[in-house]
């Protein structure tokens, strides 16, 4: 089996262990390296060119836009997601503009957390939403309280395949149709459940559907962390900062 190998870079240690022990509860990742400020983060994705960066937008010594500056000029095949406490909606079309995969807010669930990495893994890349949209919590509970609508079982199929991470053209050669079909079903879907992208549907999907049990995988020798978290990664900082 495939694993997506993932960098962490955060000022934090706590924000680092949380992030490994998500992740660490995961088959289909393997945590390479675990970096606290942005001169480590670009070794460590030059030494184990990982799929996947988790970086901390304000590291010490070099921050998110220059270590995307270096991925751009160095042509690493590496994907950047920046984890942000809290961020200026100019600063996180900067890091989009940038060539950020994604930008996500420290508060995120841990099952969504994975089924976006899963989704930038398989080059998605997932834009943040603009001031006239929704906010994400905002919209998965409009589409919960629309969730009475019918969807048939192939639209639920799909919707299961979605949260999975998969693409359209994966999703069609798993069931055997077109990629046309899909995109006509998921447009359907979004009408039937008032959604407007993909993420807020994998949410929706993970929250009534998913239950994510999958066994303890290996850690890195170099690093250990302790078993799986089902709280957010916000609620691990909040309980250090409250002893």
């Amino acid at each position: 089996m495939h694993r997506i190998r993932v960098v962490i870079a955060d000022r934090h240690p706590i924000v680092r262990q949380g992030l490994a022990d998500v992740l660490g509860t995961e088959r289909d990742f393997r945590l390479v390296a675990c970096c606290g400020d942005g001169p480590s983060c670009i070794e460590a994705i030059r030494l184990f060119v990982p799929e996947i960066a988790i970086v901390d937008p304000t590291l010490p010594d070099i921050g998110g836009p220059e270590i995307l500056a270096v991925t751009r000029a160095e042509k690493f095949r590496t994907r950047l997601v920046f984890f942000a406490g809290y961020i200026h909606d100019s600063d996180i079309a900067s890091l989009a503009s940038g060539g950020a995969y994604s930008v996500i807010s420290k508060d995120i669930e841990p099952r969504l957390l994975l089924q976006i990495l899963r989704q930038v893994a398989n080059n998605h890349r997932l834009a943040p939403p603009t001031p006239n949209e929704l906010e994400p919590a905002e919209e998965t509970t409009k589409a919960a309280k629309a969730a009475h609508a019918p969807l048939t079982d192939r639209e639920r199929q799909i919707m299961r395949l979605v949260s999975e991470g998969l693409s359209n053209k994966e999703i069609a050669r798993r069931l055997n149709v077109t990629d046309g079909t899909i995109k006509v079903h998921l447009h359907h879907i979004f009408q039937k459940l008032e959604v407007c992208n993909r993420t807020v549907l994998a949410t929706l999907a993970i929250s009534q559907v998913h239950k994510l049990d999958a066994p303890q995988e290996d850690r890195e020798a170099s690093f250990e962390a302790s078993p799986g978290t089902r709280s957010t990664v916000a609620d691990k900082i909040r309980s250090v900062r409250n002893r």
